[in-house]
């Protein structure tokens, strides 16, 4: 699969119009219905190349956009959602320097 071409088990006549959210491949567990004693097979079962990781984020990506920003009345949702999101990642990039700024109680 070259890039910007559909994935090799996407059949127009089976599947019908291509869904970016949608994934094509065989069908597995959910990870919601895996037991603990399964998790180790069901992780190797996964494909983890990085094909297989962009195509995976593109798919959460294409569904958090149907679901929270194409709807007719979206609302500001993902605009907070964004906002959150962004906080938590410049807290995380800048921790080493704000963890000098701590202040301690000494006793």
């Amino acid at each position: 699969m070259a890039f910007g071409d559909y994935p090799a088990e996407y059949n127009p006549k089976t599947h019908g119009p291509y869904d970016p959210a949608r994934y094509y491949g065989k069908a597995d567990v959910p990870f919601g219905q895996v037991k603990l004693g399964e998790l180790g097979a069901w992780f190797g079962r996964r494909n983890k190349s990085p094909s297989a990781i962009a195509g995976a984020v593109s798919r959460a990506w294409w569904r958090w956009q149907h679901k929270y920003v194409f709807p007719k009345r979206a609302g500001i949702a993902p605009f907070f959602q964004l906002t959150v999101a962004s906080m938590a990642f410049f807290y995380i990039i800048n921790y080493p320097k704000l963890k000098h700024h701590r202040n301690y109680k000494y006793h």
